[in-house]
């Protein structure tokens, strides 16, 4: 039924979904969309999907929306795609705003997710600056066991709340499966878990033949002797966090209100603020905080320089940290020591990060040699305050967070230079933090030390964050100087924003096949495995 008010607007009422249309323009200048309730009719959705499609922006949301839905549900392209009878590239084209789903499709994701496809009241518009987009830099750095935040950080948690459960438990059954199974070894998925329930008995069994609906799963049985106390099952779904039983992943309290390079960028300066201060603006208890990430990170690095031996997992791979920091020579130039040092506390953090020691994800556990690398060379040649460093954490964190919310911050997501590239870009913005520049040379910095990681696939041997990966972390440190010094000499001459190249990464990701986003499948994981326990 059609009412026509005497304001000129038009009200569409159907099974739940409400939309409104500017009759006096005779266009669809504003869209509002609904899910009160699960609709009933594919009819309806044709005919209000055929007036939403013929807007750009409007199919732009949807995909963004769709990519919200999937990875808080903590389901792959790959996932998603199975689920719907489709293939990965057309989710993918979704996502990226090329394509639009039909009808049939908006329904069966509505029957996916459970959940409404736009937000209550939300206008369905391309323009998002006014909505709260980003999440705390908290969630960017984040303290805990390596080597993976997925496979170590997020079991570590899981085992702890099992142990709230279930606190007269001695013995445990613990099931993994999907990716957890495949390189659940090579993680030390079972070590942090068996360190962490102690003193109780652990079982573990590594399953990869069972088919989950997660890829990170986990099926649990707590015991008191042979009394059953109860059973789970439990997603660690990227990021550390983690999905008990039938739970939906929590939502994320946004707390900012831009999500772009540029809109950042023009707040601060219509302002006269910087980064750091801007961040500050927007998260109460932030520099606290930051104070107990660098001190971690600065453990992390002090700790590395002084190990040796073989890290696990069976490859061989020996520490290498101690050695470079210890490597001088009587006729080392000033920016070989420069380099040296900086690889060392790359390599340092890198390789407690594959001895499943604590560390700080920057973004993430893989590439969270890169940023403490360089902030604490700088500190120790400048005689830097903390103070200084805390400003530069912040910087690093707005850079690692509007990756994070416009792409991706994953290697099974986009390939390793959502990690590792993330990182650069992290590090190259500190810098400029750290040598006082100004927004626009930051910008360029981090979109210069982005832009030449793109393509950079996900491929560790067995499964074990070591080879690449150390090394990766040390050349990236390197990199994010490179670019640093760069964007200071030529920022008013580039062409490419860091929000263009951070979609651009997004897109490349999404293309990157399989073999080549954490599955050990590809690179240089199936030309080399060397021999793992």
């Amino acid at each position: 039924m059609i009412y026509i008010k005497e304001n000129s607007r038009t009200y569409f009422s159907f099974d739940g979904f409400k939309l409104f249309i500017n009759v006096m323009q005779r266009e669809v200048c504003q869209t509002s969309l609904f899910f009160f309730e699960k609709p009933s009719s594919l009819f309806t959705i044709s005919f209000i999907y055929a007036i939403i499609m013929s807007r750009g922006d409007i199919m732009t949301d949807i995909g963004a929306r769709i990519y919200s839905l999937r990875t808080n549900a903590g389901l792959t392209s790959a996932q998603l795609a199975q689920a719907l009878g489709v293939t990965e590239k057309t989710v993918s084209d979704w996502e990226r705003g090329i394509a639009e789903p039909s009808a049939q499709n908006i329904f069966s994701l509505y029957g996916i997710f459970g959940q409404k496809l736009f937000s209550d009241g939300g206008n369905i518009t391309g323009d998002k600056s006014n909505r709260p987009c980003m999440e705390s830099i908290k969630e960017i750095y984040k303290i805990g066991r390596g080597p993976s935040s997925s496979h170590t950080i997020g079991p570590e948690r899981a085992c702890k709340r099992l142990k709230e459960l279930y606190p007269n438990a001695n013995r445990y059954k613990i099931t993994l499966f999907g990716s957890l199974a495949k390189t659940g070894k090579g993680h030390g998925t079972d070590v942090v878990i068996t360190e962490t329930l102690k003193p109780a008995d652990v079982d573990i069994v590594f399953d990869n033949a069972t088919q989950t609906p997660h890829p990170n799963t986990m099926r649990i049985t707590a015991f008191e002797g042979e009394n059953v106390l109860g059973e789970n099952e439990v997603r660690s779904i990227g990021g550390g966090d983690i999905v008990f039983d039938n739970e939906r992943a929590a939502e994320k309290k946004t707390v900012y209100q831009h999500r772009s390079f540029s809109d950042i960028s023009n707040y601060c300066k219509s302002r006269n603020i910087s980064l750091w201060e801007y961040a500050n603006e927007r998260e109460s208890g932030l520099r606290k905080y930051l104070g107990t990430v660098w001190r971690q990170m600065t453990q992390s690095v002090e700790r590395g320089i002084h190990d040796e031996g073989i890290l696990p997992g069976g490859l061989g791979v020996h520490k290498k940290a101690k050695q470079l920091f210890e490597a001088q020579h009587i006729d080392e130039s000033p920016k070989s020591r420069e380099n040296r040092l900086i690889c060392a506390y790359a390599f340092a953090v890198s390789e407690q990060n594959a001895s499943a020691q604590t560390i700080v994800t920057a973004p993430t556990c893989g590439a969270a040699g890169v940023l403490p690398a360089v902030l604490y060379y700088e500190q120790r040649k400048n005689d830097l305050s903390e103070e200084k460093i805390l400003r530069a954490l912040a910087t690093a964190g707005i850079i690692g967070n509007i990756i994070k919310t416009n792409a991706s911050i994953s290697g099974a997501e986009c390939g390793c230079q959502a990690e590792i590239g993330s990182a650069c870009a992290m590090a190259a913005a500190a810098l400029g933090e750290l040598f006082e520049l100004s927004i626009d040379k930051i910008e360029y910095a981090a979109e210069i030390a982005l832009e030449h990681h793109l393509g950079l696939t996900c491929d560790p041997v067995c499964g074990l964050v070591q080879i690449p990966c150390i090394e990766r972390n040390a050349v990236a440190a390197i990199r994010a100087k490179d670019a640093v010094n760069l964007a200071s000499l030529l920022w008013d001459t580039r062409k490419i924003s860091f929000d263009n190249i951070v979609k651009t990464m997004a897109e490349t990701g999404k293309d990157l096949l399989p073999s080549y986003r954490e599955t050990s499948e590809g690179g240089l994981a199936k030309t080399y495995r060397g021999n793992s326990e």
